[in-house]
């Protein structure tokens, strides 16, 4: 048999490239993997983890989590960020019961309080617009926001009665929790609306590169201006929930929430910079948040250790989604280049 008939063995690059091309999936999609393996670890250390009430229980804590969350995903796509989420669901969280104390009826409530939060967001917009940074601009409506609220409560917490509002936070559709059942409607919307329309294509535009999507036509300040009212009305909604949760109006409602809105967010894989985002990923991050703070409770862990483990999976989060993932991208380029390299004859 001559040497141009003999079987030729697959080249080495392409064994290795596709080895970079899994070490990629596994980095861009352990999150999915992650919180796999937690929850079978879990569900041999307690045997109260895997339950259909516990499993509801943690569903039900990171709906209005995820319902913000959605919304931070598009802002992060435009490579922006919104600290005073939590700051608008504390005032909002005041306004539902000082607007009820006024005897206004639910149906005037409700989307009052919504438009406050559109407003909110339309106010971070127009200010990121003008080109002031997101960081900065949130950062000081953070302080402004939860200060209102402040000044409007007088520092006090209201009980609230209207049972639309309770029904919104504690009721049940079925065997599914309303909050639960609100925060599926909002995820299917935002992922529709991300990957099926214009709207979620130019966002992503805007963030990938700024300069390129405005010589496309793109109006960049009408999408910012967009994503900022959409976390904005989105905060409203997850404050309107959260309030029927805990049956009262607080100023001290949502404190820390936007850093567990990030870290979801940044741990679904949305990238900081912009220009990659995905609502499956944000949803998972929650859920995984929620169920690593679930299980260390069930396990009994001591609850400021829990506020340190969140605090170590949000950094975690920043380094896989940016000096690990940009690494392990550069990487798999690197053997895709090499694989596709011709062959020079001797």
């Amino acid at each position: 048999m001559s040497s141009a008939s003999a079987p030729k063995s697959p080249p080495a690059s392409r064994f290795v490239f596709d080895q970079r091309r899994l070490v990629l999936f596994a980095v861009r999609y352990g999150l999915f993997l992650a919180l796999g393996v937690w929850v079978v670890a879990m569900s041999f250390a307690s045997e109260h983890f895997l339950t259909w009430l516990n499993v509801l229980n943690v569903a039900r804590q990171a709906a209005p989590i995820v319902v913000i969350a959605v919304g931070m995903t598009f802002v992060m796509a435009t490579a922006g960020i919104d600290l005073s989420v939590g700051s608008l669901v504390a005032l909002v969280s005041v306004l539902v019961v000082t607007f009820f104390n006024l005897g206004l009826p639910t149906y005037v409530v409700l989307p009052a309080v919504l438009l406050v939060g559109l407003l909110a967001g339309l106010a971070n917009g127009s200010f990121v617009r003008l080109g002031l940074p997101p960081f900065v601009v949130t950062l000081a409506m953070l302080t402004t926001l939860r200060g209102i609220a402040f000044v409007v409560s007088d520092g006090y917490a209201t009980p609230v009665k209207d049972e639309f509002v309770l029904w919104l936070g504690r009721g049940q559709i079925g065997q599914l929790h309303t909050p639960i059942v609100l925060a599926v409607i909002v995820a299917i919307g935002g992922w529709v609306i991300l990957s099926k329309t214009r709207f979620g294509l130019y966002a992503l535009a805007v963030g990938g590169r700024e300069e390129a999507a405005r010589a496309m036509g793109i109006n960049v300040g009408r999408v910012k201006l967009a994503v900022y009212g959409g976390v904005g009305m989105l905060a409203a909604l997850g404050g309107i929930v959260l309030t029927g949760r805990l049956g009262n109006g607080s100023p001290n409602a949502g404190i820390m929430l936007e850093l567990d809105v990030i870290a979801a967010t940044v741990l679904g894989g949305t990238s900081l910079f912009g220009g990659v985002a995905t609502i499956a990923g944000t949803v998972a991050g929650a859920l995984f948040i929620n169920f690593v703070r679930n299980g260390l409770n069930l396990l009994g862990v001591n609850p400021f250790w829990v506020q340190v483990a969140t605090g170590l999976i949000l950094l975690l989060a920043v380094l896989l989604n940016t000096v690990v993932n940009r690494r392990v991208s550069e990487w798999a380029r690197v053997g895709k280049a090499d694989e596709q390299e011709p062959e020079t004859s001797p």
